[in-house]
């Protein structure tokens, strides 16, 4: 049996599990925002002990263009296709769960369903992308008004989370707690397990709002949300005490901030926050901010640019000092994603993520390692003591010397 867990040595605090599209992206927001405050919360709080999972109608052909539209993090594990793929990782590394595929094909001859459906001319069959192996018990899913999928029975989002969690209580890593998060008729099934939490953002539609009223009304895992996409994730956070709620991009003054866990990768998330509204012009332009900034770095650091030039990190600090507002009016974002840590001493850290940037249309990547220490008379104090970045492949800027951390 795959370890589907490799990346923790135990059970998950939290497994977060979220439909896509008008969930956790809202495409009615070209900003973002919502999404970029999610991703700043989760990379900084959750990332470490906790478990991302998408679960989309989306097959594998779609999804990597919603990946290079919005910042999206990458998730530990991707339900796709309505509950007929599963994949570990949901990047370019993305690995199918065979075991699922057999379970799948038991019984199912999509032949005799084309045969079927074809007598309906109402039904317009989906694109090719999207008519996926195992999208004879048939399963019919309703969504979104104009979707209409025929499945094995045995697939749907909420019978493919199922199957996760009878493999992780088998590996005895049962997540602590489970969040399913969801907007439309195709995402009802994962409200239906027992011993999960459940949140309906705002803006969900009529057959699940419907499926609401006749079903879980009077449950009181189940919430429906007063805020919209990634906001109402955020929210049922909050609502069911499953963790901070409060994400790093709500904070307007650095200066101010009082976390409930500091740690090495909300120190990480807070300084490209900084990093951001500095060339957003979104913080005033005073020598205090970067006079504050320089501690946090040790006087003799190095940054390694990912051209391969070694600079002292104090320099490129006096260099942000001269952007600030250079991408004032622009459409620019700073984002982190699969961010690990490693505690290589009794107050040092190794810190590994990959950090995005956007302008405009233009999106560039970096594998960034970063080694910093804390002071036992100020735990939640951390210095940084080295960076070094490396291109991810095809993400690299054409002129490096605008890149600078």
């Amino acid at each position: 049996m795959m370890n589907m867990n490799c990346r923790l040595n135990g059970p998950a605090r939290l497994m977060l599990v979220s439909d896509l599209d008008y969930t956790l992206v809202d495409h009615d927001a070209p900003d973002n925002l919502s999404l970029l405050k999610f991703n700043a919360l989760w990379e900084s709080y959750y990332r470490h002990d906790s478990l991302l999972v998408f679960s989309t109608g989306r097959s594998p052909i779609t999804y990597k263009p919603l990946r290079n539209q919005k910042p999206l993090l990458t998730p530990d594990i991707t339900i796709m296709s309505v509950g007929t793929e599963i994949m570990y990782g949901g990047g370019t590394d993305m690995i199918p769960d065979l075991g699922w595929q057999q379970f799948l094909s038991h019984r199912w001859d999509r032949a005799i369903v084309v045969e079927e459906t074809n007598q309906f001319p109402q039904l317009t069959p989906q694109a090719e992308g999207e008519q996926r192996p195992h999208k004879l018990d048939v399963k019919i899913i309703y969504s979104s008004g104009i979707a209409l999928d025929v499945l094995p029975k045995g697939a749907g989002k909420g019978k493919a989370l199922a199957y996760l969690l009878k493999k992780f209580k088998f590996e005895e890593k049962l997540p602590h707690n489970t969040l399913v998060c969801g907007d439309s008729g195709n995402d009802a099934e994962l409200f239906s397990l027992p011993q999960v939490y459940g949140v309906m953002v705002s803006n969900a539609q009529e057959e699940l709002l419907q499926w609401y009223e006749e079903n879980a009304s009077d449950n009181p895992n189940m919430l429906h949300a007063t805020e919209r996409c990634a906001a109402g994730i955020i929210q049922a956070l909050g609502h069911f005490h499953l963790g901070p709620n409060v994400s790093p991009r709500d904070f307007k003054d650095f200066r101010k901030c009082k976390v409930e866990m500091s740690s090495p990768a909300h120190e990480v998330v807070k300084f490209f926050l900084f990093y951001e509204r500095w060339r957003r012009a979104e913080v005033e332009k005073s020598e205090e901010y970067i006079q504050n900034l320089k501690p946090v770095f040790h006087s003799s650091g190095i940054f390694v640019h990912p051209s391969g030039v070694e600079l002292p990190i104090h320099q490129c600090i006096d260099s942000l000092a001269g952007l600030h507002g250079d991408k004032q009016g622009k459409q620019f974002w700073t984002w982190v994603d699969r961010l690990s840590l490693v505690q290589i001493g009794s107050n040092a850290w190794l810190v590994k993520f990959n950090k995005w940037e956007l302008c405009e249309n233009e999106r560039q990547c970096c594998l960034t390692t970063v080694l910093m220490s804390s002071k036992a008379e100020v735990p939640d104090a951390f210095t940084w003591l080295h960076m070094h970045q490396t291109w991810l492949d095809g993400l690299e800027i054409k002129e490096q010397e605008r890149w600078l951390f």
